[in-house]
């Protein structure tokens, strides 16, 4: 497929220099369009802008009344839910910080940040009352308890939904205060490589920054529906999924679950669906098995791919998307971009949606940054990049090798405040204006940024050659026996290090497999099938990068909540093998 690199002009896009820029042009511009609702039943279900403005105002002045003072921190935990987002909204507005904290959490893990964040204040959801009425002794700054679901102050914890009612709203739009952009506004505690955590500072200008450039290279529509299935404590949802439709008048839509998106997509009939790789690799991966389920479709889909592609060179537009229109009703049948962020996705998978009628782009950036530092536009991408920077960012590598390839800097105003109270953490990766975001990579004469791995991954070839983990794996995971791998390096007992993989089976598949050939799925079956299909792999690769080591692993990876797997615990787990 041949890959679109038109010119063609940004977008405007609203001055928002502030979350109070967003919440005022939303009352003025598009005040009876749903802004925020929940697909499971909670006390504020559904808000429109008018609405939002209005919760947000008489929150944020029911905090000040109960004591809350201008800079305290005030945590924020919960599921996805509109009340997220006006808690959030009324924290900032308001001249206090913002801490989202990841509802996944173990108690203790909550109790670490609650402690390193200096929370004055926190809002949750019903089932952290009893974990947040346990720890109100034990946090030395945690004052105030606030619950989204009670319905009344109850055993000193009170009530979002009470406090929000009891207040009034003037209707000049005076209620809301000044305050400074560019101080604190947001803290986000993100993990380190040892499972350690860094509170990044982030400034409503860094945010604000970053929404904007973003909706420059992508166009939003007021009638776009996000469909939300991403921890929005993240700053990649929060931003993206949350921020950006608000910017433009669009509604966000909060899913039931992960294990209902498909059922909810029917219900919402999404626009936008934002996602990280594996949530798009599950989703192609249905839809290809659907496909090979119907040996006549299956025998038609490819011509019938080919044919669109030249109908569509010839300036026949929206053909694709008629042909497949079963495949889109799936997905609620309105999806206009589906956005993949939070890792690289997988090539084939991008192609594949696209063939399919699908708009689909990818972005890169990191927490450091507000989130994103590149993004593919529609007409104007590389599915093999992460993308161009977004207006205001400047990227560069340092120290490039022969190849060009070195460590991702960049600097911009979306470029974070530093580290809550870690100046040797900041010094780190802060430096003469830029920001090293441990990224390798290299710039493209297009201007298109491409990812080749994290730096801590790198594994030293005996030949002293760089190898990125994360480029083997783009490959052992097109094996159709493999759910999921990471590549590392393993010591061995000579001192060198060589190239290991640890695969998670994809049971399905070796099933069928093992039925074709009539062989019961043992161990030593699985181990040998792999073990194979990593032989023909290494055929295809230079001899540094060959796999040395395939090591089987039955239980899928731990994760983050954005679905990265935990590349640390690999190499322990491993040493106990």
């Amino acid at each position: 497929m041949n890959t679109p690199l038109e010119d063609y002009p940004l977008y405007p896009v609203p001055d928002v220099r502030q979350f109070q820029d967003i919440l005022r042009n939303g009352l003025l511009e598009h005040p009876d369009r749903i802004a925020l609702a929940d697909l499971n039943p909670t006390p504020i279900q559904q808000v429109t802008y008018a609405q939002l403005y209005r919760h947000v105002i008489r929150f944020g002045k029911a905090l000040k009344k109960l004591g809350i003072r201008d800079r305290d921190h005030v945590a924020v935990i919960a599921e996805n839910r509109v009340q997220w987002g006006i808690a959030y909204l009324a924290i900032a507005s308001f001249n206090c910080v913002a801490v989202p904290i990841d509802r996944n959490l173990q108690d203790n893990e909550i109790l670490t940040i609650l402690h390193a964040s200096n929370a004055r204040a926190a809002v949750f959801s019903e089932s952290f009352r009893d974990m947040f009425a346990g720890f109100v002794h034990e946090v030395r700054d945690l004052e105030l308890l606030i619950d989204m679901d009670l319905p009344a102050l109850r055993d000193g914890i009170h009530s979002m939904k009470e406090l929000i009612d009891g207040e009034d709203v003037a209707a000049n739009g005076t209620d809301l205060p000044t305050i400074d952009p560019t101080a604190l506004s947001v803290l986000v505690f993100t993990s380190g490589s040892m499972g350690h955590a860094k509170g990044v500072m982030l400034s409503q200008k860094n945010i604000c920054t970053n929404l904007r450039g973003m909706l420059q290279m992508v166009e939003i529509l007021k009638e776009d529906r996000f469909l939300s299935v991403l921890p929005i404590h993240h700053t990649y949802e929060c931003t993206c999924g949350f921020l950006c439709p608000l910017v433009k008048g669009a509604s966000a839509h909060y899913a039931r679950s992960l294990k209902t998106v498909a059922e909810d997509m029917l219900s919402v009939r999404p626009s936008i669906l934002l996602g990280v790789p594996l949530l798009f690799d599950k989703m192609y991966r249905r839809i290809t098995q659907a496909i090979a389920e119907k040996k006549l479709t299956a025998a038609i889909i490819r011509p019938l791919q080919a044919l669109t592609g030249v109908l569509e060179r010839l300036g026949v537009s929206g053909v694709r998307r008629k042909i497949f229109s079963e495949v889109h009703e799936r997905f609620g049948g309105n999806i206009r971009i589906l956005i993949a962020g939070g890792a690289a996705p997988d090539i084939e998978v991008a192609q594949g949606f696209r063939a399919l009628g699908f708009q689909f782009i990818q972005g890169y950036g990191l927490t450091e940054t507000a989130p994103i530092l590149a993004l593919n536009r529609l007409r104007r991408f590389k599915d093999e990049a992460a993308g161009l920077p977004l207006p205001g960012v400047s990227l560069r590598i340092a120290s490039p090798d022969d190849e060009g390839r070195g460590e991702i800097l960049a600097s911009g105003e979306s470029v974070m405040l530093g580290y809550y109270r870690n100046e040797e953490a900041t010094a780190a990766v802060l430096r003469d204006g830029w920001f090293a975001t441990g990224d390798f990579g290299f710039i493209d004469s297009d201007g298109f940024l491409h990812i080749n791995g994290r730096k801590k991954n790198v594994i030293i070839a005996r030949n002293g050659e760089n190898v990125f983990p994360e480029e083997l794996e783009d490959h052992v995971n097109r094996i159709p026996f493999v759910l999921e791998s990471v590549v590392y390096g393993k010591t061995e007992e000579d001192g060198d290090e060589r190239i290991a993989v640890m695969i998670v089976p994809d049971a399905t598949a070796v099933y069928e497999y093992a039925e074709e050939s009539e062989t019961a799925v043992t161990p030593e079956f699985v181990q040998q099938l792999l073990d194979g299909e990593i032989r023909k792999l290494n055929h295809k690769l230079p001899v540094h990068k060959q796999i040395r080591s395939v090591q089987i692993k039955e239980t899928e990876f731990e994760k983050t909540t954005t679905q990265k797997i935990k590349r640390y615990l690999v190499n322990a787990e491993d040493s106990t093998h």
